[in-house]
């Protein structure tokens, strides 16, 4: 794997399925950039993944749930690697809005194709979602790399979609977060957190720790993230693996001279 590979839809949780891809990071690993979609009432679409894979994005999303039907998608927040399809898929989908906060649909509005005000739906951390069989409950994460981040929490099949939080790099591409040891989950895991999330170095372990215990107490059954394998009753042990990334030493990459000097090898 040399290049931004996507992978089928596989169905991961009841009602929910996970559209893989897995992007190569020189020196540090496999980094997973999943979307999601929930087959609920009201059918909704969880990032959309980098823009690299926005040419056949809606070809995979058709393999699960005919775009027309599609009622949301849900940003966890306007990464490239989160919004890089959103233009196909909302020429796809016609009915479906944009559900973001209001940091986020300024952040829209400055991009090359500005959504109308009418296809945006504003949800604050604390509010839901309706899908008619379910609900999405929107929370402000532990861990996030921009300010609009916000993660759902499904109260029907107890799916946690965490966006950036426990995003963990990868020496091979793996389908199950449960396939991988402890070990290889939390050196993963610190290495991007190293990397997306540098003011860890400011936080206390008991800061962190508590924050986390927030999701710890929803019980969520799945754990669905952007950049982790998909993870089914492992919340506890994500929860301490990514704890012990408070104070750790945020990550630097090289610098301009080291960058000529690997271009010349």
């Amino acid at each position: 794997m040399e290049t931004l590979t996507a992978l089928e839809p596989v169905l991961v949780a009841p009602d929910t399925f996970v559209l893989p891809a897995f992007l190569p990071v020189p020196g540090l690993g496999i980094l997973p950039m999943h979307a999601f979609v929930v087959r609920a009432a009201d059918p909704v679409l969880v990032d959309t993944g980098p823009a690299p894979l926005a040419g056949d994005f809606v070809d995979r999303l058709a393999k699960v749930l005919d775009p027309a039907d599609l009622r949301y998608v849900w940003l966890t927040h306007g990464d490239p690697d989160h919004v890089g399809a959103l233009g196909p898929v909302l020429q796809a989908a016609p009915r479906a809005q944009v559900v973001t906060t209001f940091i986020g649909m300024g952040k829209l509005a400055l991009g090359p194709e500005p959504l109308p005000s009418e296809r945006t739906l504003v949800v604050n951390p604390g509010q839901q979602l309706d899908l008619g069989d379910r609900a999405l409950h929107a929370l402000r994460p532990p861990v996030f790399d921009s300010a609009e981040t916000v993660i759902a929490f499904d109260d029907r099949s107890r799916a946690l979609f965490c966006a950036d939080c426990f995003g963990t790099l990868l020496d091979a591409p793996h389908d199950d977060a449960a396939a991988m040891t402890s070990a290889e989950r939390s050196r993963g895991m610190l290495t991007w957190a190293s990397v997306d999330t540098p003011w860890l170095e400011y936080v206390s372990a008991e800061v962190l720790f508590g924050n986390l215990q927030r999701l710890r107490r929803l019980d969520p059954q799945w754990v669905l993230g952007s950049h982790l394998p998909p993870s089914r009753g492992l919340i506890g042990s994500l929860v301490r693996e990514l704890g012990e990334a408070a104070g750790q030493k945020p990550f630097v990459g090289p610098d301009q001279a080291a960058m000529d000097a690997m271009a010349a090898q």
